[in-house]
């Protein structure tokens, strides 16, 4: 690489992604696994997206938002590892500067839009099952469509802002990112400029985009908890449970593996670790959401089950 000279230094003009393995043998292995991996996570979320369009009984709020979400994990998926898989097949490591700040944005804004689309379904049960008898007043189509154009604006502003911050800094020096895709806290380790100030903004924005949904999630199954406490039939509260228990789990994958990568800068040096967090974030996490929602759930196994066979539900 050939930096461009400036007045105070040099300016890189494109980073070395070393990507997931650095021995040119096994860049093969990893295409196919990792293009198998692509195509699942694609086919699963439309798949369930499809189930959820032509499943007359799937046309509920709960659905409304997990076709979103399908959606969302499709997109995230999409914004990193296609472009991992042409580096490979083209044995390119380089990504230019512009081209890493752009993945960077989408990558925040669909996974921030996914973060409050999680919130919302947590909200969506609390009123399934706490307020009944208002649920289909307090959750119509008009609030539903709200919800998700709330989720995108915020997520647009959370993703706007780190790329604008990201774009202050300078990086004259070291180009090589030990990643698979650009993401903030490798571009901090690069910078030759002082990161505190955007590491403090991505705290604080990351409280606000993490911290008040996650409280949010937390205080509505408290209340759930309870609720389906004070069910006497055992069958109801399986019922009930098992509505919440598939949402719970993907809740716990995705804060857990964004709260490792980002709650953590500066404290250690990022190493190959953070590459399993990322194929956590990027590819286990959009891949298995369509299994966990359809395992323990007859009415999506079934509308998929149509799909497939392309037969019509019953009138």
């Amino acid at each position: 690489m050939q930096p461009k000279p400036r007045a105070n230094g040099t300016t890189v003009t494109e980073f070395i992604l070393l990507g997931l393995v650095e021995t040119p043998e096994l860049w093969p292995l990893v295409f196919l696994l990792f293009l198998l991996a692509y195509m699942t996570t694609v086919g699963g979320n439309l798949s369930i997206l499809a189930a959820v369009l032509v499943e007359p009984k799937l046309h509920t709020p709960m659905y409304f938002f997990l076709g979103n979400l399908s959606v969302m994990d499709v997109g995230c998926i999409s914004v990193t590892i296609p472009c991992m898989l042409f580096r490979l097949l083209a044995h390119k490591r380089t990504i230019p500067y512009g081209d890493c700040l752009t993945q960077l944005f989408f990558f925040h804004l669909l996974v921030g839009v996914d973060c409050f689309l999680l919130t919302a379904m947590a909200y969506d049960r609390f009123l399934a099952i706490c307020r009944p008898l208002t649920y289909s007043t307090r959750m119509n189509h008009t609030v539903q469509r709200i919800l998700v154009a709330t989720s995108w604006a915020c997520a647009f502003s959370n993703a706007l802002t780190h790329t604008v911050a990201i774009s202050t800094l300078n990086f004259c020096g070291p180009n090589v990112i030990n990643h698979f895709y650009c993401d903030l806290p490798q571009l901090f380790q690069l910078s030759c400029s002082s990161t505190q100030l955007n590491e403090l903004l991505l705290f604080a924005v990351g409280f606000i985009m993490a911290g008040t949904p996650m409280a949010l999630i937390f205080m509505s199954y408290i209340h759930v908890a309870a609720a389906v406490l004070r069910i006497r039939s055992a069958e109801g509260r399986k019922k009930a449970f098992s509505t919440c228990s598939s949402h719970l789990t993907v809740v716990a994958i995705f804060y857990g593996t964004g709260i490792f990568n980002y709650m953590r800068l500066g404290s250690i040096k990022l190493s190959d670790k953070d590459k399993a967090i990322g194929i956590f974030n990027t590819v286990i996490s959009p891949m298995v959401n369509p299994l966990i929602y359809s395992l323990r759930n007859p009415d999506v196994q079934a509308a998929l089950w149509r799909v497939f066979t392309g037969r019509r539900a019953a009138a």
